[in-house]
């Protein structure tokens, strides 16, 4: 049976050249050119990577189209509403669901890990008190790799295991204690006797001395609908197939580094407004408008091309339809309204927004529907998590995303050093 092919013909020439297709289970089939320079002496221009399929992956599938996200096969709905975050990061490490009896060893395991060893802890010192969480986030985990150099050379499945495990295990408390660091207070140990995401707020909230498991006030307990929808926005944020910080963390594998070196680049590259950084500038931005008598205004701004100003939160690089993330949490944030006792103020000015962008052509023609990030900043807030933590939020979630596709990189025998060319226009 004849491989389905590309033909390719030099205008120039009228020399044709022929490239096989590969064929995905989901979503569009690609043109094998590996060869294409060696074959025609030219290089493909694809900037941004937009036509371009840089590795193969059975980790996760995106639609944009049609809205659709699935990690391993299984749709972001059913994980989000059914299944805890830890379930999620199991899935993308084995490429299935664990059973009760695993859930609970992963589980205990990611507890008794999430301790630091105690020559980090003092890494933290030579960071001034203002230093935002997400730079002292990102040397810590760097300087992680310095304490685990087993494992830049990993051979066998349980080691791969193991490096996973512990870097999952340990950014929830790098990042506490990067937050707690900034205020200039006590760090909180992890407990093992609480689950990973309320250990997280706990670390976060708690006064030493005190019950672990209450506010920084000392009075009131962290209730189990915050922990539900914190978890849900760490599931939601576990993976979202080939990203920025994702290429970023899988071209610094290609080079050999350490995996953690590979993680720490990848906050680093999350950290841009224009990727993970994104929900703390929605949050300043509905400051910024200030009230719901604005609204229109500034929406009259965004859709003015001589107006440097754009409303945030809205389009997505890959998502043309709405963003089936941004679905699920736009419906937790109305479920927690009351319960989590909801900005109303905020809530007032992104009601508006939503409102208007939604039934305006503008909008609707360009499909510039609502993002993750429109709504992750009214729940973090409601979650009494100051802006400088919510991108170290997104790390928490998308550490397991990074060092699975790191997984795979590494396994991948084809895999080779990242090394893109150029269209060189220069004297």
């Amino acid at each position: 049976m004849k491989k389905n092919t590309a033909t390719l013909t030099d205008n120039r020439t009228g020399k044709t050249y022929e490239y096989n297709i590969l064929d995905a289970t989901r979503g569009p089939s690609v043109v094998d050119i590996r060869t294409f320079f060696q074959d025609t002496g030219m290089f493909t221009y694809d900037p941004g990577y937009t036509s371009t399929a840089s590795c193969e992956s059975k980790i996760t599938f995106i639609d944009g189209g049609k809205g659709e996200l699935r990690y391993r096969g299984i749709p972001i709905e059913d994980l989000a509403n059914n299944h805890t975050y830890l379930e999620s990061c199991y899935l993308l490490l084995n490429g299935r669901l664990p059973s009760q009896e695993e859930l609970y060893d992963f589980d205990l395991e990611i507890r008794h890990r999430a301790f630091l060893h105690e020559g980090l802890r003092h890494l933290f010192n030579a960071f001034p008190d203002n230093a935002h969480p997400m730079a002292t986030l990102s040397a810590a985990v760097t300087a992680l790799a310095s304490f685990y150099d087993e494992h830049l050379d990993i051979e066998d499945e349980a080691g791969y295991q193991m490096m996973a495990r512990r870097i999952i295990s340990k950014i929830p408390t790098i990042a506490a204690f990067s937050y707690r660091h900034f205020l200039g207070i006590p760090f909180i140990q992890p407990d093992i006797d609480l689950s990973f995401t309320k250990n997280f707020l706990t670390m976060m909230r708690a006064y030493p001395g005190g019950k672990m498991h209450l506010y920084a006030n000392g009075h009131e307990e962290i209730k189990e609908v915050e922990v539900r929808a914190l978890d849900t926005i760490f599931t939601l944020h576990a993976d979202h197939e080939q990203n920025a910080s994702t290429t970023v963390v899988r071209s610094v594998a290609s080079t050999g580094a350490h995996p953690y070196v590979a993680i720490s680049s990848g906050i680093a590259a999350l950290w841009g407004r224009a990727h993970g950084g994104a929900n703390e500038s929605v949050i300043a931005q509905l400051e910024y408008i200030g009230h719901v008598d604005n609204v229109e205004a500034f929406i009259e701004r965004a859709k003015d091309p001589n107006d440097d100003f754009k409303l945030m939160g809205f389009g997505h690089r890959v998502y043309k339809n709405f963003d089936p993330r941004a679905k699920i949490l736009k419906k937790l944030q109305d479920e927690l309204k009351e319960e989590l006792n909801l900005d109303s103020h905020l809530m007032e000015i992104a009601g508006k927004i939503e409102e208007i962008a939604l039934n305006d052509d503008y909008f609707v023609s360009r499909k510039l529907y609502p993002n993750i990030d429109f709504y992750t900043g009214i729940i973090l807030t409601a979650l009494k998590i100051p802006k400088p933590m919510f991108t170290p939020i997104f790390v928490i979630g998308r550490s397991v995303g990074w060092i699975t596709q790191w997984i795979e990189f590494k396994k991948d025998k084809t895999s080779k050093i990242a090394r893109p060319r150029q269209l060189y226009t220069g004297e």
